[in-house]
């Protein structure tokens, strides 16, 4: 059957752009659909990326998307011990803080010269499928109706992705994995330019605060809350004022930017292809449970799908078994490593600001030479080994 494209991308965020650009590449039909009016807004995250996640990706750093090259980190605990690293990349987690706009800009326009085709202000509706097979979407492109036929639809909208349940996979999530997040731009600080920081405890019940550096005196606060700890509306909010009023280093600050929003903190998703669908990046819910950060680990997945679609394109086969090789990619680079930490985020809900501070002290005097999860989680299993029992075959 003739189809209007081979690839229909749903989302122009970082992993959508990125499967576009790479099915595109390889001969493609691609279309990739924006609901929104502009790619990059509204913002919804912190926008650190780690330079070794972008290179693993194929994205050569364009200082034109960075706002600030990191340092270092700091990790701080309620009774404020802080775990510091001084060094030039900040390790594994956050070694760049974006201008987010710009970032998913330049990642679309990645897209559009390997050959996709965009179209802002249109929204997928639903689905449409022919028996247990996905053949494309009804959108309303600037308010009009259609129907758009392609070989693969590719969801890309989000970590409670709409276009999988119209497609009858189940993307719902328990309130225990989503982080209810607040985030102002400040400016007028007098925090740290050029350091990330990160304080634990029950300043941000089941999460954390955040502060990264926008370049002079300027940086993005904000605070990540599980759901399940919320009682009511606007408290997620309330967690951050207070904190912010508290801290000398905020006296003189201002805001210039309020945003809200969720994060998935859940384990990855059991099924991410089947006949004619790939999910990827939020979608595929590979987004790190300890950070929340996802900018990586989406550029690599869409690197992945956008390669095995464009051998798909080839060979005119979209069905589950040839979707396959893109499940086994991402599961093979980063599944177990977001078990573990779903598995230790789980097991840190449990403790208390007085263990939290004898940890992060423990980290302060431990060998750890770069600012990442695993390292950080074989610190301490050397200390405390009670502290990560559970899943200590995964570290």
């Amino acid at each position: 059957m003739k189809t209007d494209y081979d690839v229909i991308v749903v989302g122009a965020g970082p992993a959508g752009s990125m499967t576009a650009k790479h099915a595109a590449k390889k001969g493609a039909r691609v279309l990739m659909i924006e609901k929104r009016q502009e790619i990059g807004a509204s913002l919804r995250c912190a926008e650190g990326v780690n330079k070794k996640g972008l290179a693993k990706a194929g994205v050569p750093v364009d200082k034109r998307w960075v706002s600030a090259d990191i340092a270092g980190a700091k990790l701080v605990s309620p009774g404020g011990n802080v775990f510091r690293i001084d060094e030039s990349q900040a390790g594994a987690e956050v070694g760049l803080v974006l201008e987010r706009h710009l970032f998913d800009k330049a990642m679309a326009a990645d897209a559009a010269r390997a050959g996709a085709e965009i179209w802002l202000k249109t929204a997928a509706v639903d689905v449409i499928k022919e028996g247990d097979k996905v053949v494309g979407v009804k959108a309303r492109r600037e308010g009009e109706p259609m129907k758009l036929t392609a070989g693969c639809v590719v969801a890309a909208d989000g970590f409670e992705s709409q276009v999988a349940r119209w497609a009858g996979i189940d993307t719902s999530l328990k309130t225990g994995d989503i982080t209810t997040c607040y985030q102002y731009r400040m400016t007028n600080l007098k925090t740290e330019p050029d350091y990330c920081e990160f304080i634990i405890g029950s300043v941000a019940p089941g999460g954390y605060i955040w502060i990264f550096p926008k370049g002079d005196d300027t940086a993005n606060v904000g605070i990540g809350v599980l759901a399940s700890k919320l009682k009511k509306s606007g408290e997620v909010k309330m967690y951050l004022d207070s904190w912010i009023k508290k801290d000398p280093r905020f006296s003189c600050g201002q805001p210039l930017e309020a945003l809200a929003g969720g994060v998935s903190v859940s384990p990855p998703v059991e099924q991410s292809v089947m006949n004619g669908l790939i999910l990827v990046g939020d979608s595929a819910r590979i987004i790190d449970p300890i950070t929340g950060g996802g900018i990586a680990n989406g550029l690599l997945a869409g690197k992945f799908a956008g390669e095995v679609l464009g051998d798909c394109a080839q060979s005119n086969d979209y069905s589950e078994a040839a979707l396959m090789p893109y499940d086994k990619k991402w599961r093979d680079a980063m599944e177990n490593r977001l078990w573990r930490n779903w598995m230790a985020k789980e097991k840190f809900l449990t403790l208390s600001d007085k263990t939290l501070d004898g940890v992060i002290d423990t980290l302060s005097t431990a060998n750890v030479d770069k600012m990442s999860v695993h390292n950080i989680l074989i610190a301490i299993k050397e200390r405390h080994p009670e502290l990560v029992k559970e899943f200590e075959e995964l570290i």
